[in-house]
């Protein structure tokens, strides 16, 4: 597959050089708050691995993120099947920057960018866009890409313990 390009932003097959800087945000709490428990390196590195053989198998996944004026990694956006356990099914867009990447439009860039891709490359129906109750700032994300929420989708992750972490919100933008 292609890379995909935004004024700013290279989204791109993930390269070795990517795992360290990729594990230093597995490692970082801020970037983990609504995600769960912090990763080991090997844990890390075990998610790249599933991440490219995603991609080799379905044609799309979660693409690197460089800004493209300086080559440096930032984080992560793309399309994934939605887990099979989830009280929905389809396919959810998704994005996760490095703390030094918040707060410049990057992951609006790449989401915008994203969803072309999923509609007029994948010819999608729907994309679909999942996270905590509490993660506010995906949220503005996902409105500012035109994603709306209807309360009545909102759920609790059957894989979360009671706490912050098990109520999502579900968001949807169709083609």
């Amino acid at each position: 597959m292609a890379e995909l390009r935004t004024d700013r932003l290279v989204l791109r097959r993930w390269r070795d050089s990517d795992l360290e800087p990729w594990a230093a945000m597995n490692a970082d709490p801020e970037v983990r708050e609504h995600l769960g428990d912090l990763l080991t390196r090997e844990q890390s590195d075990a998610s790249v691995a599933q991440f490219q053989a995603e991609f080799d198998r379905r044609g799309y996944g979660w693409w690197a993120v460089e800004v493209q004026a300086t080559g440096e990694f930032i984080g992560f956006a793309g399309l994934d099947e939605v887990d099979d356990f989830m009280p929905f099914t389809g396919v959810e867009i998704g994005w996760r920057l490095a703390r030094s990447a918040w707060g410049q439009g990057y992951a609006t860039e790449a989401a915008l960018t994203v969803l072309a891709h999923g509609f007029d490359t994948l010819e999608l129906p729907e994309i679909l866009a999942v996270t905590t109750a509490t993660n506010l700032r995906s949220q503005a994300v996902m409105r500012r890409i035109g994603m709306t929420r209807d309360p009545a989708d909102d759920f609790d992750d059957p894989t979360e313990p009671e706490g912050p972490l098990r109520p999502n919100v579900l968001y949807r933008i169709a083609r």
